[in-house]
């Protein structure tokens, strides 16, 4: 379910970030910018780590308060030089560590998700994180831990594609990439018309990295780093690897795959500025003077839009969950996809599906597996966004004690 090489980690932030940026203090700041949220095809991995907030101006303030002494006019520019280096190492760790989490730590929780998604012969629903930690255990020991993070490269390659075809778009044509706050009913289509664009020419690139995320270790030889690339191109002019007659061509596809974008964008850009909102309202407006205040400042910076950021996709992955489920079932028909048993982990399955498109994928889901066939996997889900909960509240712990022994 994205490509412009950034100049700098925080350039590179700022580009994946969904929130109003002002300047920050020692240099570490960016341009005022309007409301733009990551492209919808980061569907598996969409917390950002986002540059500092609307809790910038208080940093800028609190570097910029005089000591109360006596001797402030005195007071050396080397502790101010030291803040700001403390700001910008404190801003790239953060933001490093959540793009770890994000892109590395969460890519087995993914895989497992996606199998269990397509697998229509499981027993075990997988619903809760326990059985979930298990299976997960068995397809290590038999696959080799590797087997976990099967098709990260392509994910990656798929967000580059989007991220440039969003980009390029923009730019050839009046549809705007960001949507200002005085913003107009045609703005907001545009903006969106725009998001549906990019799902359209990513998706057959995301069909080919769907398959090689769930395709069964056992079975399949080492793909190479542009396979995706070259798979995708394959399906979009009907040649390569023959595929079954069930395969569904890209016009049947084309609906669900920007229904899924779009709506878990807005869901996401949403409930993501609903939170900020709550925090700005929530945190006072003032400007500290000592050392304690000042580190929870620099924490205040960037927490606050990383946790709205992983609330918000929290809820956009939980509330289309049964439609990614569908979507990724329609995509695997026909393509001849082995994939693991998600019940004990020791076999592999044939995908042998014959949906006639979407509507008819949901009444078959619905029939034969029950309404809980839709959430097949979910304790993956509740195991990525644990784990990148856990890696947050870490790193936050770690970063605080840092400021404090450095002021």
């Amino acid at each position: 379910m994205y490509s412009r090489r950034p100049q700098n980690f925080s350039e590179g932030l700022e580009a994946r970030g969904c929130e109003d940026v002002p300047a920050a203090a020692g240099g570490y700041g960016m341009p005022t910018r309007s409301w733009d949220c990551s492209d919808p095809w980061a569907s598996e991995s969409r917390y950002r780590a986002p540059p500092p907030g609307p809790w910038g101006e208080r940093q800028a303030a609190a570097a910029a308060t005089p000591p109360a002494s006596g001797n402030a006019a005195a007071a050396p520019e080397a502790g101010a030089g030291s803040t700001d280096q403390l700001n910008r190492f404190a801003g790239f760790g953060v933001g490093l560590a959540s793009l770890f989490t994000e892109n590395v730590l969460a890519h087995p929780c993914i895989v497992f998700r996606r199998q269990c998604q397509v697998n229509y012969h499981a027993k075990n629903y997988h619903l809760t994180p326990f059985t979930v930690i298990n299976i997960m255990y068995h397809f290590s020991k038999t696959q080799g831990i590797k087997g976990l993070w099967k098709g990260m490269g392509s994910t990656f390659i798929v967000q580059g594609i989007a991220l440039g075809t969003e980009g390029i778009i923009s730019e050839l044509t009046p549809l705007p990439r960001e949507v200002s706050h005085k913003w107009s009913p045609r703005q907001i289509a545009g903006h969106l018309v725009l998001k549906g664009l990019t799902c359209v020419v990513a998706l057959p690139f995301y069909s080919a990295s769907l398959i090689e995320t769930v395709q069964s270790e056992i079975i399949r030889d080492n793909p190479g780093i542009l396979d995706c690339v070259k798979e995708g191109i394959c399906r979009l002019v009907g040649m390569g690897v023959p595929h079954s007659k069930r395969l569904l061509p890209l016009g049947v596809l084309v609906f669900p795959t920007v229904l899924h974008g779009v709506v878990h964008y807005i869901i996401s850009a949403i409930i993501q500025k609903f939170i900020l909102f709550l925090f700005r309202k929530k945190t006072p407006h003032q400007h500290p003077a000592d050392a304690s205040n000042s580190v929870q400042t620099v924490l205040d910076a960037y927490f606050p839009e990383l946790i709205a950021s992983f609330v918000a996709n929290l809820c956009a992955d939980i509330l289309v969950y049964p439609l990614e489920t569908v979507l990724h079932r329609l995509h695997i028909q026909g393509t001849r996809t082995i994939i693991d048993n998600t019940d004990h982990g020791f076999e592999v399955l044939p995908i042998n599906t014959q949906y006639e498109g979407m509507r008819d994928c949901i009444n078959v889901i619905k029939k034969e597996e029950g309404i809980f066939g839709f959430y097949k996997g979910f304790g993956a889900v509740i195991v990525q966004y644990t784990l990148h909960a856990v890696v947050l509240q870490i790193t936050k712990i770690i970063y605080s004690t840092l400021l404090q022994n450095a002021t």
